[in-house]
């Protein structure tokens, strides 16, 4: 058998964040990192609402103790899921209602205390949840709310020669996500410019977590697409571990912020193929045999300039988060001690 993943809620206590009062959290865009963060603020008594883009993850959400909705961000559309039942007859009935929605006809929008944002800008689009933004903004100052996070990436920097740059760094996005990304930050910015709340814009280097990392990618002997290829010949990578994601969003709960910005990063900007010959010899050694196919390719003739090195100082300073993983040879090892041997691989992703 192949080796698999641990029990999802295994993943770290080894630091200890604040822990703020439980209150309402909507996720909207509950993925990798929002579900993430989902189950973990269940666990600690919190009320979690969010929104995905199917059926059958509406009800994977559900059975996590979510409520959930499903929310077509490319649209402003959403199908809403009744369901009844007449326990005599042994009858039931599903009833799928396509009605035209926004973003601020959601309820949870108008209850929730905590609003996570975690919905990419679509390319030609931008940040669909702005396309509203005089009738967001009436909906939130109408609400619950008294945090905001923003999940953006540190791509906003651009080129910057390889040297190491923080917040206060000139931003200078150069492809169309990156430029799509600052102006979703500025949106959010600007909807809550008048509103009594504490807003936080986090800058994430490339996300990694059990079922979604290099040993992950090694292990499934798959091979890369052309876009990660690509990605492998930077000298330097900004990642972070999603167990020091959560750790930056409880952290951000504690304290009253006036649009601040931070660099959710590791401490080492190592190269992808670095991450990956390491992830590797872990894989090699603890599971001889398992590798079928290399997945890791040759840089030769690929080297491309340096970008960045993303500097973490702020995180720690000022939010006081001490990273569980302070560089990928943790988190990978973290990873890979949490496999179990009667799982088998079929739902892992690639990733950093």
């Amino acid at each position: 058998m192949v080796p698999g993943p641990a029990a999802p809620m295994a993943a770290a206590a080894a630091a200890s964040p604040p822990q703020p009062r439980p209150g309402h959290m909507l996720v909207l865009g509950t993925g990798f990192v929002g579900r993430y963060v989902s189950q973990r603020l269940l666990a600690q008594g919190w009320r979690v609402s969010g929104t995905c883009t199917s059926a059958a993850k509406k009800t994977e959400l559900e059975m996590l103790g979510m409520d959930a909705s499903v929310f077509d961000a490319t649209s402003n559309r959403c199908w809403f899921f009744l369901l009844s039942c007449s326990c005599s007859f042994e009858f039931y009935m599903i009833a799928v209602v396509y009605v035209n929605y926004s973003l601020t006809n959601l309820q949870p929008l108008r209850e929730a205390t905590h609003l996570l944002i975690s919905i990419p800008p679509i390319p030609g689009i931008g940040d669909p949840l702005l396309s509203s933004h005089s009738d967001l903004q009436t909906t939130l100052s109408d609400s619950n709310l008294q945090w905001l996070c923003y999940l953006s990436s540190t791509s906003v920097y651009g080129d910057c020669g390889g040297v190491w740059v923080d917040e206060d760094h000139t931003v200078n996005p150069k492809s169309e996500s990156a430029k799509l990304r600052y102006a979703a930050e500025k949106g959010w910015l600007n909807v809550i410019d008048d509103l009594d709340l504490s807003a936080f814009i986090f800058r994430l280097g490339g996300i990694y977590g059990p079922g979604r990392s290099a040993v992950d990618t090694i292990a499934k002997s798959k091979s890369l697409s052309r876009s990660q290829k690509l990605r492998e010949s930077k000298q330097y990578t900004a990642r972070i571990h999603v167990a020091d994601i959560y750790q930056a969003i409880l952290a951000s709960m504690s304290i009253r912020s006036a649009r601040r910005i931070y660099n959710v990063v590791d401490d080492d900007p190592a190269p992808r193929s670095e991450v990956f010959a390491f992830a590797r010899s872990l894989v090699e050694r603890k599971h001889p045999g398992l590798i079928m196919d290399s997945v890791v390719p040759a840089t030769q003739d690929r080297i491309v300039a340096a970008e960045k090195r993303v500097c973490n100082a702020r995180l720690k300073e000022e939010l006081g988060v001490r990273l569980l993983h302070p560089t990928y040879k943790s988190g990978l090892q973290s990873i890979l001690d949490s496999w179990s041997v009667e799982s088998s691989f079929s739902n892992r992703n690639v990733d950093v």
